[in-house]
């Protein structure tokens, strides 16, 4: 998946870090870029730019430039700088920045360009594909002449975020937003902003103040929503121990003689580790949507639903795939039987673009429908809700408010009141045609390998994916099972049953097995678009035998050999790697810095392997498959002078691996 925007990620209040201490003077355009003040950053990289000889040099601080206006939302400098970072070798990141920038500053015919030159110059057109073909349909929705929906921004939108409005009492609308006045004196890392909050504002007006100083607090707040009568507000809070990770959680609270009681975290779904966000209540009060990324879900994050009962609310059931993707679906919202939400794998103009879906009579989900122009746009539009209590003036449908990181606002994420407009006449429908229609759900699966910046080196970045041609891929479904091996194209084509379950298995000579799944429950039939494609993507890693394997996310804590919760999801992973793989033996590898004695660091890294591998023990894995070795300092992968080393060389001599011994 392509990587989005910071700003994406600061939406969706993924990890608090450590407050920055900003009195000490900034000196350089690069140490201005890593505490996230890009406004200084931006001129004292124009200096060093200037100043600078060769064209390696230029390059690298052009794409700093490239990035900060990014963060400071100047897509036409940034486009500017990462062409020129890109002109003066800085690589394929610049490229990759550069295409996005033009995506999102909706220049479509250019990004595609870009878009090819990417594919080229991995080797693989595959990995670019689905961008070029959003592109070209975003060019065909700006030719489109009539335009369902009217929109214009808000009176109290900041220079910050404010995003994700929920409707409440007289006309007010309760949002989220980091501004200068956010309870606490800390600023939040990510965005040199202050913390986010919950503000209230009224709709039609300017003055703005904080909601709730019981709800608000020096973590991160926001993304509220409100029951039909308003006794009830969930919402999203990000918060951790101070030498644990932030993770957000969804938190309910009630009024009670017109206050708001502390609020409490909702238990929606088994694990940990994770990230929950953007709560939506049915009028009922019955159902609460909510997007997680958690790793049973279709990949990134999904749209679960919770059902309440007497007992309070229910585990969260995940949404079909007429709704959740392999990549990030968020901010759902729900009007009678239609959700809407917002998507970055959904064919879209850019970031995050807003689809709408409804419930059919026989309980599946409608196909998402792209609300298009000028609803959505090349940025980042999500938070979309409607009012039901609005006035309606004449050819008025609906009236209701949404999010955008458009250009054109007040900065980074601005908060837009639209109305929907009564379309001229369709015209007549032919009946006989309605029932002639065929429908069909159609699947096409690839089988890929990762592409490797340093061929050959597992351990190096992966630039993309390439098909993987005369691979096998055992299908089941229901009772059947069948075979097929993919083309040149490393593609299979499969032609679905409704309400059924699907399991692959892929396979490869010289290569691990990996599995995927779909599912056509709750897919429904829609008559504008009988034939349904699907997408999924299956990646075989190369079985390099004994080559170290750099286990990412894997840490422990100082002079400790216990498995951390943070580390358990890798080892997991590995459990299922192995589960596929049943003739496979692995040596589990520590490895530690050059600090303190080598005998000592013989030992504690060998008690390190030993846990990952009773871990893996544990899972279910036979210990005849597994063994542990402990290299301590003997093997450093940045063989630097010890007491000069940078704490990031250290870390990354403190590593575990895996290699396969056969």
């Amino acid at each position: 998946m392509p990587v989005q925007t910071t700003r994406l990620l600061v939406l969706l209040l993924l990890a608090l870090l450590v407050a920055c201490n900003y009195t000490q003077k900034i000196r350089d355009g690069r140490t201005a870029f890593d505490r996230k003040q890009y406004s200084v950053a931006t001129g004292l990289l124009q200096k060093e730019y200037n100043k600078a000889k060769t064209r390696l040099e230029k390059g690298k601080i052009a794409y700093l430039m490239g990035l900060s206006y990014k963060e400071l939302g100047k897509s036409d400098a940034s486009i500017q700088w990462f062409r020129t970072a890109y002109d003066n070798q800085a690589g394929l990141d610049a490229l990759r920045e550069y295409a996005f920038a033009l995506k999102q500053a909706e220049q479509y015919e250019e990004a595609m360009g870009a878009f090819k030159d990417l594919g080229i110059e991995i080797g693989s057109p595959y990995e670019y594909r689905r961008e070029i073909v959003a592109c070209e349909n975003a060019l065909g929705w700006k030719q489109t002449k009539t335009k369902e929906y009217v929109v214009e921004p808000l009176p109290f939108n900041s220079p910050v975020a404010d995003y994700a409005p929920a409707l409440f009492k007289d006309n007010q609308l309760v949002f989220t937003s980091d501004r200068k006045n956010s309870t606490g004196e800390d600023t939040y890392n990510w965005t040199g902003n202050a913390f986010s909050d919950l503000y209230i504002a009224d709709a039609s007006g300017s003055v703005v103040s904080g909601f709730s100083e019981t709800l608000n607090t020096t973590d991160n707040e926001g993304t509220a929503v409100f029951n039909d009568n308003q006794s009830e507000v969930y919402f999203t809070r990000c918060y951790g121990g101070k030498k644990e990770d932030a993770y957000c959680k969804i938190l309910l609270s009630e009024i009670k003689n017109g206050a708001w009681l502390p609020a409490r975290p909702l238990d929606l779904l088994e694990g940990e580790n994770l990230n929950y966000g953007q709560p939506a209540i049915s009028a009922d009060g019955k159902r609460l949507y909510f997007s997680c990324n958690h790793p049973e879900g279709w990949g990134g994050y999904d749209i679960w639903v919770s059902t309440r009962t007497a007992e309070g609310w229910g585990k969260g059931e995940l949404m079909s795939r007429s709704i959740n993707t392999p990549g990030n679906e968020k901010f759902p919202s729900v009007d009678g039987d239609t959700l809407y939400f917002s998507s970055d794998h959904h064919i879209g103009m850019g970031g995050l673009d807003i689809f709408r879906t409804y419930k059919m009579n026989n309980g599946s989900w409608a196909p998402a429908y792209n609300l298009k122009l000028p609803v959505n746009s090349g940025g980042d539009d999500f938070g979309f809700i409607i009012d039901r209590n609005a006035n309606l003036g004449k050819d008025v449908l609906l009236k209701g408010y949404f999010s955008s990181n458009r250009p054109g606002g007040a900065g980074s994420d601005d908060i837009y009141r639209f109305e929907k407009r009564i379309p001229p006449p369709a015209p007549p429908v032919d009946s006989t045609k309605l029932k002639a229609l065929v429908y069909k759900m159609i699947l096409d699966g690839f089988v890929v390998e990762k592409i490797f910046e340093q061929p050959g080196n597992p351990n190096s970045r992966v630039l993309g994916r390439k098909p993987l041609p005369g691979s096998k891929v055992d299908i089941r479904f229901g009772k059947e099972k069948k075979t097929v091996t993919v083309g040149e194209d490393g593609l299979f084509t499969l032609e679905l049953n409704e309400n059924t379950d699907y399991n692959f298995l892929a396979s490869a000579e010289n290569y691990l097995n990996n599995k995927a799944a779909f599912s056509t429950k709750g897919i429904g039939k829609d008559p504008e678009n009988p034939v349904q494609r699907f997408e999924v993507e299956i990646v075989l890693d190369r079985i390099y035998l004994d080559q170290e394997i750099r286990l990412e996310n894997i840490y422990y804590d100082y002079d400790k050999w216990d498995i951390r919760n943070d580390a358990k999801p890798t080892l997991d992973a590995l459990t299922e790697t192995l589960r596929l793989n049943p003739l496979i033996r692995i040596q589990l590898s520590s490895h530690t810095d050059c600090r303190g004695g080598e005998g000592y660091n013989e030992q504690l890294s060998q008690r390190r392997a030993q846990s990952a591998v009773d871990y893996l023990i544990t899972k279910g894995i036979d210990a005849s498959r597994l063994s542990a070795r402990g290299y301590g300092e003997s093997q450093l992968e940045i063989n630097c002078l010890c007491a000069r080393c940078t704490e990031e060389e250290h870390q990354a001599n403190r590593r575990t691996t895996f290699k396969i011994l056969e």
